[in-house]
């Protein structure tokens, strides 16, 4: 991942309840700065939920090592690659892949 606010994870893919649950954590484990617990934070250059995205993708993996058999993911039946966007708006981002 070549962004600082974002990371990638291998999750559960069948429930998109997964998905929420993990933002409303998140969000709930590092709020953004309007939130009072927070106001200790001083980067917001780019609108109060920067600094805690940077506080989120320093907690979660921001590369992934993804089994591949036969030109595809081996992953579990239930598993997906997440894209895991720790901002409040969506934002483009870029995924380098190294194949070894």
């Amino acid at each position: 991942m070549r962004h600082t606010s974002c990371s990638l994870l291998i999750q559960e893919n069948a429930d998109p309840d997964v998905q929420r649950d993990l933002q409303a954590f998140f969000h709930r484990l590092v709020p953004t700065t309007t939130d009072t617990s927070m106001s200790y934070l001083v980067h917001t250059y780019e609108g109060p939920d920067d600094m805690p995205a940077h506080i989120k993708a320093a907690m979660l993996p921001v590369s992934l090592a993804i089994p591949v058999t036969m030109g595809r993911p081996f992953l579990g039946t239930w598993q997906g690659i997440y894209l895991f966007e720790h901002r409040n708006a969506p934002h483009i981002r870029n995924v380098t892949a190294h194949l070894a």
